[in-house]
């Protein structure tokens, strides 16, 4: 895979990732409300206060006591389900939601809200609605503006996103969502040198923002600074030690930067797990065969261009992991069946309204073979976020339990709201080429190849005989080519 391919692959979804400056849900992207009494709109600001420091009990109290006065205020109720988000009371935030728009079906912030929880459970495309009418509810609030703007350049729409940055710059000259969106569209265009000249204006790498230190870090590996970018990488994987990009992207730097031995240290026991990525084993096995072992390298080698497991495998318990989410993998990874149940369960009593733990309960049942139980665990788990691993695992839950048909819907519907993932985008090529609709396949790969995944064998594969059905003998020749590429034949164990 070319570094061009792999550094538009590391950039889709950035703009998402930073447009509220603190993070990447929906409940830290909003600002103070409107004021319907000085005394209310006090309550609001200090619970607001209070969630920015940690202090949910005290936001609790203060947004009961706000209740009291005004108790069919839509910015309450925004003020509610930020609230609950932030606890991990993810459906009942779902429901705060619903009500402030009930009181207020023309509120911007309740309508940006309700655009970003759509957003995170099925997709920027099915968003992109919720966010033309909160704009058109309060066209001057520079946070709709700012969300639009990140949600229509991840939808691939950049000249949109361009006008509505414009747009943000306008009512908001000083805000610096307006430098760092401009940031990724210009490193997007391969403008890396303004790309960088504007993230520093924008002053988010330096005060910590990680989209920003991500961006920053990508653009120092298109520079040629490949120790710079690892060294940000290295304290960014250490804040998100569940970000398998963040990992790969760390590796590809100590790659890129002939920093082997380092990387061997870090990922080779990643490498051995059964959850490790193509890309990551890919990345380990050249690390070896640049320091000329062989014997290690050739194994690793054949898993990285072996294709795709069917079914999912336990994830490894990681450092830095929430103590539910290690405890239950570690009962997965050791055939504790009755002890990741159990813990399941237990979790999902005291935690009822969290899709987090929805989603863990669902690996739980998966992990022991009850596809229909943790089918209905994922499914409100995507209420509020439908993320790929999600996605990918009910996938199978489905096809196991004899529903191909939803399968494929679901597929689909993921593939348009998360355009730039290309293991999706892959899986549903392969749909499509069971069917024999290979003209809709070679798109789907080509699209897949464009985000960074020309890499991938078992894709260049099917692209060269989508090429061939459809009797295009260049692009035959093309794919076969780059096939031949990436396909090791004389490296072996020796």
């Amino acid at each position: 895979m070319t570094s061009r391919h792999k550094i538009l692959a590391a950039l889709a979804g950035l703009a998402l990732f930073a447009t509220s400056c603190s993070g990447d849900t929906a409940d830290e992207a909003l600002r103070g409300p409107e004021a319907v009494s000085p005394a209310f709109a006090k309550l609001l600001v200090e619970a607001d206060t209070a969630m920015a420091r940690g202090a949910l009990a005290d936001a609790g109290r203060m947004l009961d006591e706000a209740r009291g006065l005004a108790p069919e205020s839509p910015d309450l109720w925004v003020a509610i389900a930020r609230l609950r988000f932030r606890g991990g009371e993810h459906l009942t935030a779902l429901e705060a939601a619903d009500r402030a728009l009930t009181y207020g079906p023309d509120h911007g912030s309740a309508l940006l809200l309700r655009a970003l929880m759509v957003r995170d459970s099925h997709g920027a495309a099915d968003a992109l609605i919720w966010f033309e009418t909160a704009r058109t509810a309060d066209p001057g609030n520079p946070d709709i503006l700012a969300e639009y703007a990140a949600t229509l350049g991840d939808s691939g729409a950049a000249g949109a996103m361009l006008n509505a940055v414009r747009a943000l710059a306008e009512v908001a000259p000083d805000d610096a969502r307006v430098p760092y969106l401009q940031a990724v569209l210009a490193a997007r265009g391969g403008e890396y040198t303004i790309a960088r000249s504007l993230l520093a204006r924008s002053g988010m790498a330096a005060r910590g923002v990680p989209a920003a230190l991500q961006l920053d870090a990508i653009i120092s590996l298109a520079e040629g600074n490949a120790d710079s970018a690892a060294t940000t990488l290295e304290a960014l994987a250490a804040r998100q030690p569940a970000n398998a990009r963040l990992r790969e992207l760390l590796a590809r730097a100590l790659l890129i930067g002939n920093r082997e031995d380092e990387l061997i240290a870090r990922f080779a026991p990643e490498a051995a797990l059964p959850e490790a990525s193509p890309y990551m084993v890919m990345l380990v096995a050249r690390a070896y065969e640049r320091l000329g072992d062989r014997a290690a390298a050739a194994p690793l080698l054949a898993r990285a261009h072996a294709p795709m497991r069917p079914a999912p495998v336990p994830l490894a318990s990681r450092e830095g992991l929430p103590q539910p989410t290690a405890n239950l993998r570690r009962a997965l990874l050791s055939d504790d069946a009755d002890g990741a149940r159990s813990q399941a369960s237990a979790l999902r009593a005291r935690f009822p309204a969290s899709t987090d733990v929805a989603g863990l309960a669902g690996d739980a049942l998966l992990g022991t073979d009850n596809p229909q139980d943790a089918l209905a665990a994922y499914a409100l788990a995507s209420e509020v976020r439908r993320p790929w691993p999600i996605t990918r695992k009910a996938l199978w839950a489905l096809v196991r339990y004899g529903n191909r048909e939803a399968a494929d819907l679901l597929l689909a519907r993921q593939v348009a709201g998360e355009t730039e993932t290309a293991s999706a985008l892959l899986a549903l090529a392969e749909r499509q080429a069971d069917r024999g609709d290979w003209a809709r396949t070679a798109l789907l790969l080509d699209h897949a190849m464009a985000i960074g995944a020309g890499h991938d064998p078992v894709l260049l594969g099917l692209r060269l005989r989508a090429a061939r059905e459809l009797n295009q003998p260049q692009d035959a020749n093309r794919f076969a080519a780059l096939l031949a590429e990436v396909q090791p034949h004389q490296l072996v164990a020796r």
